[in-house]
């Protein structure tokens, strides 16, 4: 109704500005003065005329004095006669410039016919914006169903994505090389009884590469792509989002061989059954339609499904048996040669100083994914750009793995004396607990300038990659966790609010000892099953899947681990709380405390230093 309201008035609108035009057009700012017949008569017997121009019954009249009149002549007859008929002398007659004009075609619509053919003009345009507007509510109500994929064509002279562009993931890159090979060359492969994989699933956690592999793998075999998001084909409507993946399928079988990529499948490829509203759900009638595209009674040749999830325990049997997906690609966080070549691309713009060493960063960045290192340049460009500096700095490039890690510096977030010096001994107990304790990763970084949401914090970084972790690793991070606790206990007497964060993680990673890790007492058992509904997405609780009296010993476990780590954290500060007032009062004294320096406080040949 609103379009249809706006509609009436523009054409209301324009009907009025028409007629102001030619109301315009008909009256002349000044009137002329008309004058008779007669008294024109005796203006040209008294030689008063100079030019008299006839249009149709119209007589335009210059005087001698360039006055303009204006008068009518009868219709029947001439002028000329009209005028003798008046009396006019001859002799004077023939003085008078006498010009006949006639109306031109334009002048004729515009001034006779135009008025009346308007009204109809506009009664049509309005019936035809009206119309128009019909039309395109009942066009975009057909399109409702159609696929809202993406389409990417290989262009030339365009700068690519391929797989030089990704680093790192060689295992994944090997996997779906062999899909470009069977996109450009099938007669290879069919010669002896291969079939093109139907779908290929990347599974990884967020930032791992997963959306760029797909690009790669689509310029890499020069055929058209469609990309499309799992949500894109879910609605409101019941049959809307099966209607999209079948407009989807045809449209990419006319440009067969080609690729669809669906980013987070999950959304729509969850296990059938669990969600509300039974077979009608609309979710599992998309997925159904997916199902029955990439493996039904019609096959479909030419046609590779890529999807991207991180989330493959929640997708349904049906989509991971062979003939829907039949590669599952694994795609890891980078270890550290990966973080290296992933830095040196997204480093390849960027004017880096001589001093920038690329596997120092991809050494302090474990557990960073692609698009982490990626963030990180360009935060370490970012502030070098605000510094007016001419080149990235190795400083701007730490600051930067800082900023991805814990967030900006907030300087703004003042601390009272008595704050600081208490953020100063929590933090030299994590340092102290972390370099004393073999089992525990050593220290990079101490700093009591706030970050995000912490306060201060101790930058702790492993040696070498780690893909396994022993036992007696918890334990020690267990007293790490706790050393901040301990420290303030042991020097103010009391605790704050500032070990919230560790207790936390110290009493998670205790009862992953006991219930996950079976690392317990309790024997190598894991405990709880995660029970999870389907149509919510996310963990809601756990099933127990043991009594009440075991229960209570997982409990006593979880706090046996606790005490531990406690006991060791108390007996590691109080055996050396010279050092710990020596962490403590550098880092009052200079607020951040750097691996060399902390080493330097450290060592005990240099009991006496203080930071520099």
């Amino acid at each position: 109704m609103k379009k249809i309201l706006k509609n009436f008035l523009l054409a209301i609108l324009v009907f009025f500005i028409i007629a102001s035009i030619f109301a315009f057009y008909k009256t002349p700012l000044t009137k002329t003065e008309e004058i008779s017949l007669t008294q024109l008569s005796q203006n040209i017997n008294d030689s008063k005329v100079k030019q008299i121009t006839i249009s149709g019954n119209d007589l335009k009249i210059k005087l001698n004095d360039d006055k303009d009149l204006v008068a009518k002549k009868e219709a029947e007859t001439s002028l000329t006669n009209t005028l003798k008929n008046y009396g006019v002398k001859t002799e004077h007659l023939d003085k008078v410039n006498i010009t006949v004009t006639e109306d031109t075609g334009f002048t004729y619509w515009m001034a006779n016919i135009l008025p009346f053919v308007l009204p109809f003009l506009l009664v049509g345009v309005f019936i035809w914006f009206m119309a128009r507007g019909l039309q395109k509510s009942n066009s975009k109500a057909m399109m409702f169903g159609e696929s809202r994929a993406k389409k990417y064509e290989p262009e030339k002279g365009k700068k690519k994505i391929t797989f030089k562009d990704v680093a790192g993931a060689k295992e994944a890159k090997e996997e779906l090389w062999e899909v470009v090979e069977f996109l450009k060359s099938p007669k290879k492969f069919s010669e002896l009884g291969a079939e093109i994989p139907k779908g290929v699933l990347l599974i990884g956690p967020p930032g791992t590469g997963k959306t760029l592999l797909a690009k790669a793998v689509a310029n890499e075999a020069n055929v058209p792509f469609y990309s499309i998001s799992g949500s894109e084909f879910v609605e409101m409507f019941v049959g809307v989002g099966a209607s999209r993946v079948r407009d989807l399928f045809d449209k990419a079988k006319k440009t067969a061989p080609c690729l669809i990529f669906i980013d987070e499948i999950d959304a729509v490829g969850r296990h059938r059954g669990a969600g509300l509203g039974g077979s009608h759900d609309e979710r599992e009638q998309t997925l159904n339609q997916i199902l029955s595209e990439m493996d039904g009674f019609v096959p479909n040749s030419g046609i590779v499904v890529i999807a991207a999830t991180n989330r493959p325990d929640v997708l349904d049997p049906a989509l991971l048996r062979p003939g829907r997906f039949d590669r599952r690609v694994i795609l890891d966080l980078p270890d550290m040669q990966s973080r290296e070549a992933i830095l040196k691309i997204h480093a390849k713009n960027k004017p880096l100083d001589k001093e920038v060493d690329i596997k120092v960063l991809a050494q302090r960045t474990p557990g960073f994914s692609g698009a982490d290192l990626k963030n990180l340049m360009n935060e370490a460009a970012i502030s070098a750009a605000r510094e007016n500096k001419k080149t990235v700095s190795m400083k701007h490039c730490v600051d930067s793995i800082e900023k991805v890690m814990l967030g900006p510096e907030r300087k703004s977030f003042m601390l009272s004396k008595e704050e600081k010096k208490i953020a100063a001994y929590h933090e030299a107990g994590h340092a102290l607990t972390s370099h004393l304790l073999p089992n525990a990763d050593p220290v990079q970084k101490i700093s009591i300038i706030s970050r995000g949401q912490a306060a201060g914090y101790t930058l702790k970084l492993p040696e070498k990659e780690k893909h396994f972790h022993a036992k007696a690793e918890f334990l020690d991070d267990l007293a790490v966790l706790l050393g901040g606790y301990v420290a303030e206990k042991l020097t103010f007497g009391d605790v704050t609010t500032g070990a919230t964060s560790d207790l936390r993680q110290v009493t998670a990673v205790a009862r992953k000892l006991v219930t996950d890790y079976g690392m317990s007492d309790l024997g190598p058992m894991t405990f709880g099953q995660k029970e999870e509904l389907v149509f919510l997405g996310k963990e809601i609780g756990e099933q127990r899947d043991y009594s009440e009296a075991v229960a209570a010993e997982i409990d006593k476990a979880v706090r046996g681990f606790v005490e531990s780590g406690y006991k060791k954290s108390q007996e590691t500060i109080e055996n050396n709380k010279a050092k710990l007032e020596k962490i403590a009062n550098a880092l009052i004294d200079h607020e951040v405390i750097e691996k060399e320096e902390f080493n330097k406080l450290m060592s005990d040949e240099n009991k006496n230093d203080v930071a520099k």
